[in-house]
């Protein structure tokens, strides 16, 4: 059974910074193109930002200049740092693995991060 384990979210207050990562197991990490997407109550999901099998980099408008995304394949994670959060970045995010091969997708469980004074 594959898995992608989200850790890291929490409260923060605006300006602050968050970790989070993604474990993932039970596939060939290499050969899975990785995203993070996030979820706030009441909107459709969004993808934050991106890494392809190449380490190619994609993000959001939104955060831009704020995060980044990075993957190490010998440890089968993705993180994503969060700078200078803001309140709009409050929402669950997601772990995305998809198969460039297949096209399949994984999703993790989800982590909260909410920014709140």
């Amino acid at each position: 059974q594959v898995q992608l384990v989200e850790s890291g979210g929490g409260l923060v207050q605006p300006g602050g910074s968050l970790r989070l990562s993604c474990a993932a197991s039970r596939i060939r990490f290499e050969v899975y193109h990785m995203g993070w997407y996030r979820q706030a109550p009441g909107k459709q999901r969004e993808l934050v930002a991106s890494i392809n099998v190449g380490s190619t980099t994609n993000y959001a408008d939104s955060v831009k200049g704020r995060f980044t995304i990075s993957r190490d394949n010998a440890k089968n994670t993705v993180d994503l740092q969060m700078n200078s959060l803001k309140f709009e970045d409050t929402a669950v995010y997601s772990c995305n693995a998809k198969s460039a091969i297949s096209g399949f997708n994984y999703w993790g469980q989800g982590t909260q991060v909410t920014v709140s004074s």
